[in-house]
C-alpha cells in the first residue's frame, strides 16, 4: 500500500513543486529525480505484487487495484518516464538556447510533464472505471499544453486539432462508461460492495455474467471509438502524427511510448467485461472481431502512409499507428499465445519507439531541421546518432534479433493457428511498413552529409539501454519476466500460456 501511495503522489507532488520552480536548470534536475523516485516506488509496488497478489488501496476516495496486468505497465511508464527525462533535460536545454521556448514555458514544460505522467499511472492502477476516464482526460489536458508549448501556429493548430478530436473520443468513451454503469444496476454485488460498485472494475469484472448483454455491446461501440482516438486507431488517428511533428520530442518519446499503451489498457479492460457479459449470447465474441476489424485496418493504412512522409517525427507517428493497430488486433484475437505476444509487444514497442524518438531529436537537431530530405549522412557526421537511428529502425521493423521480432512471430503464429486467412494480409502489411521505412532510412544514414553539417552534443545513454533491453528480450525473455506476463494473459483470457 506505501508503494502504491508514493508511486501516484511521487508526481502529484513533483508537478506542484515543479510549477514553482523558476530556474530551468534546477527544473530539469527536480524532474530527472521526481521521475528517478517514482521509479524506484513502481518497483517496490511490482515487487509487493509478486510477493502478495494484488495490492489493493484508497486515496482520498478512490480505490486503486494493483494486479498482474497493470503492474508491469506501471512499472514500464515509471521507467520510459526516467529515460526520457535523462534526455528531456540537457534537450530542453538546448531548445531554450535557440529561443523556442519562454522562461515560463520551461515551468509548464516540467510541470505538466510530472502531471502527464501522474494521469498515466493514475489510469492504469484505479480501479474506478469512472476515475480511469478522468484520468485519461487529464492526460489530454496536460499534452495539449506540451504539444503548443513553441507557440508557433503550427504547434497551436496542432494543439487545437488535438484538443477537439481527443475531446470528442473521450466524451464517446465518457458515454460508453456511463452504459456500463448502466449495464450492472441490476446486478446484486452483495450486502458487503462497496458504493458505486457499478463503476469498480474489479466488482464488475467478478459478476460480468450478469451484465446486460444488450447495453454492454451498444457500451463496447462507444468505448472502442472513445479511447481507440487515443489509441491512434484509424479513422481517430489524424491528431497523434499533428502532435508528435509539432511538440517538444521527449513529449513524443513519452506520448508514443506510454500514453498509447495507457488507452489500449483502457480497451482491454472493458473487453474483459463484454466478454464476461457476452459468453452466453450468440455472439460471444463480438468485443475481439470489433477490436481485430479497427487494428487490421489502423495496422495496414498506416503502413501504407508511412511511404508518403517528409517529416521524420510524422513518419514515426505513422509507425506507432502501425503497431498500436497490431496489438489491437491481437487483443482481439485473443487466446493465450495472441494475448501473451500482444503483452510483450506493448513493453517492446515502448521501450523501442522512445529511443527512436531520442535520436529523432538528436538528427534533427544536428541537420537543423525535421525534414526528411535534409537529414543526410548522419553516420558520416555523428556516427553514434547514426547507428542508434540504424539499429532503432531495424528493431521497429522487426529484425531478428530484437524483441519485436519476437512479439511479432508470436502474433503471428497465434493467427495461423485461430485465423490462417488473415495470415497473408498480416505479412504483406509488415512488408509494407518495412519498405517504408527503410526507403526513407537509407539516405538519412549513409546519404552525403550537406556541407556545414556539424555533431551535436547528444545524451544517447536512454537509447543503449532501451535497444540493449529490446535486445536481451529478443535473444532469451527473463523467468521472472515471462512469468509475469503469464500471470496477466491468464487474468485477460483466463487461461495460461506457460
Amino acid at each position: 500500500m506505501t508503494a502504491l501511495l508514493l508511486t501516484v503522489l511521487a508526481p502529484l507532488l513533483g508537478a506542484l513543486a515543479l510549477a514553482l520552480v523558476r530556474t530551468p536548470a534546477a527544473g530539469g534536475w527536480l524532474n530527472l529525480a521526481i521521475s528517478a523516485l517514482t521509479l524506484v516506488a513502481a518497483g517496490w509496488l511490482a515487487w509487493s505484487v509478486a510477493l502478495e497478489g494484488d495490492v489493493v488501496g484508497r486515496l482520498i476516495g478512490i480505490g486503486f487495484r494493483v494486479d498482474a496486468f497493470n503492474v508491469y505497465l506501471v512499472v514500464l511508464t515509471a521507467f520510459v518516464g526516467l529515460t526520457t527525462s535523462i534526455f528531456s533535460r540537457p534537450y530542453m536545454r538546448h531548445v531554450r538556447a535557440e529561443g523556442r521556448v519562454y522562461l515560463g514555458g520551461m515551468r509548464v514544460y516540467h510541470s505538466m510533464y510530472q502531471t502527464f505522467m501522474l494521469t498515466m499511472l493514475v489510469a492504469l492502477t484505479t480501479d474506478n472505471l469512472g476515475v480511469l476516464w478522468v484520468a485519461v482526460e487529464g492526460a489530454t489536458l496536460a499534452t495539449v499544453l506540451l504539444v503548443s508549448l513553441y507557440r508557433t501556429p503550427e504547434a497551436i493548430e496542432a494543439a487545437w486539432k488535438y484538443f477537439i478530436l481527443c475531446g470528442v473520443g473521450i466524451a464517446l468513451a465518457l458515454f460508453g462508461t456511463v452504459l456500463t454503469y448502466f449495464a450492472a444496476q441490476h446486478v446484486d454485488f452483495g450486502a458487503l460492495a462497496e458504493p458505486g460498485a457499478g463503476l469498480i472494475w474489479s466488482s464488475l469484472h467478478a459478476h460480468a455474467a450478469a451484465l446486460d448483454p444488450t447495453v454492454m455491446r451498444i457500451a463496447f461501440v462507444f468505448l472502442l471509438v472513445g479511447y481507440g482516438t487515443k489509441v491512434g486507431l484509424v479513422p481517430m488517428h489524424q491528431w497523434l502524427p499533428d502532435a508528435h511533428s509539432e511538440g517538444p520530442t521527449p513529449m513524443s518519446a513519452v506520448l508514443s511510448g506510454l500514453l498509447l499503451n495507457v488507452a489500449l489498457y483502457a480497451l482491454v479492460r472493458f473487453k474483459m467485461l463484454v466478454d464476461g457479459s457476452l459468453a452466453a449470447t450468440a455472439s460471444p465474441h463480438l468485443a475481439g472481431a470489433l477490436l481485430m476489424g479497427f487494428g487490421l485496418v489502423s495496422f495496414t493504412v498506416a503502413g501504407l502512409f508511412l511511404h508518403r512522409q517528409r517529416d521524420i517525427k510524422r513518419l514515426f507517428s505513422y509507425s506507432s499507428i502501425e503497431h498500436m493497430g497490431l496489438m489491437t488486433f491481437a487483443f482481439g484475437l485473443g487466446g493465450p499465445l495472441a494475448t501473451f505476444g500482444a503483452l510483450l509487444h506493448m513493453l517492446v514497442h515502448s521501450l523501442t519507439k522512445s529511443a527512436i524518438f531520442v535520436t529523432v531529436g538528436h538528427a534533427a537537431h544536428i541537420a537543423g531541421s525535421q525534414g526528411i530530405e535534409k537529414i543526410r549522412g548522419l553516420i558520416r557526421t555523428q556516427p553514434a546518432v547514426g547507428w542508434s537511428l540504424l539499429i532503432g529502425v531495424a528493431a521497429i521493423a522487426g529484425f531478428p534479433p530484437f524483441g519485436v521480432f519476437t512479439s511479432e512471430f508470436l502474433l503471428l503464429t497465434a493467427t495461423m493457428q485461430a485465423q490462417p486467412w488473415l495470415t497473408l494480409p498480416l505479412v504483406t502489411g509488415l512488408a509494407i511498413a518495412f519498405a517504408g521505412l527503410f526507403r526513407h532510412l537509407h539516405p538519412m544514414v549513409y546519404g552525403t552529409p550537406p556541407e556545414g553539417q556539424q555533431p551535436v552534443q547528444a545524451n544517447m545513454i536512454p537509447v543503449v539501454v532501451h535497444l540493449g533491453l529490446v535486445l536481451w528480450l529478443g535473444l532469451a525473455i527473463p523467468g521472472f519476466l515471462a512469468q509475469w506476463l503469464n500471470r496477466a494473459t491468464q487474468l485477460i483470457t483466463g487461461s495460461s500460456l506457460l
